[in-house]
Formats: structure tokens, sequence, C-alpha cells
């Protein structure tokens, strides 16, 4: 008896054909861009810093997210700042900053991406101080407040007391004047009448 080989149908060509197409759809970015990505300090801004992250090989932006830590040292040692990430900045396709803000001063930066491959990059950066605001020295001039309705009523008791107190000083000295003259014309009228008695006696 002969032994017939099939030979593959259009089925078995289809599947082939569609391993293929997965394999190449799972391909990493890094493997169409290079194995490792390009980052550069620029700076800073008001303390946020600047960075530009891109592939090693081509510059392309990276499209999808980027993982990456920003480690800072002061000058003389003494302080430091981060962990913090980077975040893409609005409008830029290879830009990336901090959130977080750096004081004032000099400081040596880290920054290492892990995803979606690896590169690092280190640069001091300088975040000078930014001075207050002078205040203003052209200050309107300040009205003077106008007087309370109620200052006014307490003052107005005080002046009718005073008028009333004076009325009754001038009525009193009125009334004792009278007095003593009615007694004086008393004394008079006496004194005359003990004269008469006496001329008649």
């Amino acid at each position: 008896m002969r032994t017939r080989h099939s030979l593959p149908g259009r089925t078995g060509l289809g599947v082939l054909f569609l391993l293929l197409a997965q394999a190449v759809a799972l391909a990493t970015p890094a493997q169409a861009h290079g194995d490792t990505v390009k980052v550069v300090i620029n700076g800073q801004r008001e303390g946020h810093l600047t960075t530009d992250i891109t592939w090693e090989n081509d510059e392309d932006a990276i499209e999808e997210a980027v993982a990456a830590t920003v480690n800072a040292t002061s000058a003389d040692g003494s302080r430091a700042m981060g962990p913090w990430k980077l975040v893409r900045d609005a409008g830029t396709r290879t830009g990336w900053s901090t959130a977080e803000v750096l004081p004032a001063g000099t400081w040596k930066v880290h920054v290492h991406v892990g995803f979606p491959s690896l590169g690092h990059a280190e640069r001091e950066v300088s975040v000078p101080v930014v001075d207050p605001a002078p205040p203003s020295t052209s200050a309107a001039p300040t009205a003077p407040a106008p007087a309370s309705p109620s200052a006014a009523a307490s003052a107005s008791p005080a002046l009718a007391g005073g008028g009333s107190t004076f009325s009754w000083t001038t009525a009193g000295v009125a009334v004792a004047a009278l007095a003593g003259a009615a007694g004086g014309m008393l004394l008079v009228r006496r004194a005359r009448a003990r004269r008469q008695a006496r001329g008649d006696g």
C-alpha cells in the first residue's frame, strides 16, 4: 500500500501567518527603538525639575508611560529630597517634570528610568531664591471716621444735665436774694414801728 503525505492546507497556512503576526505585534517598543532611553536634565522651572526623555537610538518620543524617579542631594550633603516621580509636561511629547518643588539652593540631581527601558542622568541644578514682592509705599490717606450716633447721643444727656444744673443753681440764688430782701424790708418796718411808738409815748 502507498502512504499519501498530505500538504498543509489553507487552514494550516492561515494559523502559521496568524502566529507570525502575533509575534510581531508583541515585540516591545524597546526592540523597535533600542534597549535604552535617553534622559536629559534641562534644569528647573520655578523649582520643578525639567527633563526630556526619548529613545536612545532614534530620539523618538516615548508614547507610553514612563516610570522614572528623581533624587536630589544638597551641595553640602545635609539635605536630601525624593524619591519623586516624573510626570509628563502638558503640551509636549518629550518633556517630563516633577510635581514637587526643590527648595532654593544647589542640588545634585539623579534621574533613574526603569520603564519602558533603562535610562539614567545626573546634573547639578541651582534653584534661585525668589524675593518677596516689596510692600506698596503709596498708601492712600485714611479719612477720619465719622462720629457714631451713639457717641453723639451719649454727649447730649451730659449737656442737657449741665444746663439743668445751671438752671437750678440760678433759681436758688434768685430765691435766696428775694428772701433776703423780704427780711430786710421786714426789719425796716419793725424799726419804724418802734420809733413811732416811742414818739407817741
